[in-house]
């Protein structure tokens, strides 16, 4: 009887295990969150972590954070770090590639011999990534070689996307040419485009089928994956010069003004809008990047303060005062704490929930890139092009 019952409960198991591969492929397959995990393992492979770009990770930060080792390239950048199988890459102004591995090693290095200020996004082995000159271009990681490139007639700024087009993988980016490109990820054939009203300077953000984005001209443009075709727009007060931020069915943008906004999604379509937070200055900018949680939104405003703010009611939870400009990096959410960088190069850890500092450090250099989070260590990228290392030795 105690074999027969052991059996069963390990039939079970092995039911349970196959019906969990099962739906983890299927959402993967889907382009969901899981394919782009990067919860507990050693992968950061797109501006945000994911191309949702919520800035939000169940991986959790060191309990006692300590410097590693930093690593300094000498080159000026506006590029955020990613982390592909404990790789971490990035792009300076002079058109470097450079990667270093765990221990701070060099051990990959691209030269495009013209400025580069776009956040890689790495996929199957391949790196993708927008130049000044108006290409887009994908890099093999295994063998260092140029596979391909599109021109387009406008520079690429952002981070290039991640979308399903028609049963095939795509790179999505915006130009400065006013167009919204969409890419076979393996040859760089052209497959689709959508002309907005003006540059296109943030990255858009993956949601189910559709892609969001916002830009120069102020509209934020929701277009289906699978036609190419916009399925609604929104007018802002102001322009868009950053990406929005999605979880579950809603948006979270700010144009230039610092007003942000709380965008309803429903079938491709924007169910309804509001201000989560109003400007009150009239010389206010607004440039960084929401980080989401279940319950919370993160928001580091023109007037150096990190506000917390609930996604159900509205109301402020709680807000920081900032040590230093809040400048263009984004907050990320690691579980129960945040991260946060200021342009004046101080990287802290607030609790979540409280607004309590718990860890501070000053790099001594600007930040204007955001975190990467991966197992155990976290990655911040001066403007300097100094790659600093914390984790627990």
């Amino acid at each position: 009887m105690i074999l027969k019952d052991f059996m069963y409960t390990i039939a079970i198991k092995v039911r349970l295990r196959v019906l969990y591969l099962f739906v983890f492929l299927l959402v993967g397959c889907n382009g969901g969150a899981s394919f782009w995990s990067s919860d507990g393992d050693m992968n950061w492979l797109i501006f945000r972590g994911d191309p949702s770009l919520s800035g939000y990770t169940s991986t959790r930060l060191p309990k006692n954070p300590e410097l590693l080792w930093t690593f300094s390239s000498d080159a000026r950048t506006s590029s955020s770090p990613v982390v592909a199988n404990g790789i971490t890459y990035w792009s300076d102004k002079r058109g470097h590639i450079r990667g270093v591995d765990l221990d701070g090693k060099l051990v990959f290095s691209h030269d495009f011999k013209t400025a580069v200020e776009a956040t890689p996004m790495i996929l199957d082995d391949m790196l993708y990534i927008g130049r000044i000159d108006g290409y887009l271009s994908a890099i093999s990681l295994t063998d260092n070689e140029l596979k391909w490139n599109f021109e387009t007639w406008g520079q690429i700024n952002a981070s290039a996307n991640f979308a399903n087009f028609d049963g095939r993988q795509t790179i999505v980016f915006g130009s400065y040419d006013y167009y919204l490109y969409c890419l076979d990820s393996a040859t760089g054939e052209e497959l689709n485009r959508f002309e907005s009203g003006y540059y296109i300077n943030g990255a858009v953000a993956l949601w189910n089928n559709h892609v969001i984005f916002g830009g120069c001209d102020s509209w934020v443009r929701i277009i289906d994956t699978q036609s190419g075709i916009a399925t609604d727009s929104l007018l802002l007060e102001n322009y868009i010069p950053a990406s929005p931020a999605v979880m579950d069915n809603f948006c979270y943008v700010g144009d230039y003004a610092g007003n942000i906004y709380e965008i309803k999604l429903e079938k491709g379509k924007i169910a309804n809008h509001k201000i989560i937070l109003e400007s009150s200055d009239a010389n206010a900018t607004f440039v960084s990047v929401p980080a989401i949680s279940s319950e919370s939104l993160y928001i580091l405003t023109y007037d150096q303060h990190l506000y917390s703010i609930n996604r159900k009611t509205g109301n402020v939870n709680w807000k920081y005062l900032m040590k230093g400009n809040g400048g263009e990096s984004s907050p990320v959410v690691c579980r129960d704490k945040i991260i946060v960088c200021t342009k004046s190069g101080i990287v802290s850890i607030l609790d979540a929930r409280t607004g309590a500092l718990e860890w501070e450090y000053d790099t001594g250099e600007q930040i204007v890139a955001s975190p990467a989070v991966v197992k155990n260590r976290f990655y911040i990228l001066t403007a300097r092009g100094t790659l600093f290392c914390f984790g627990e030795k």
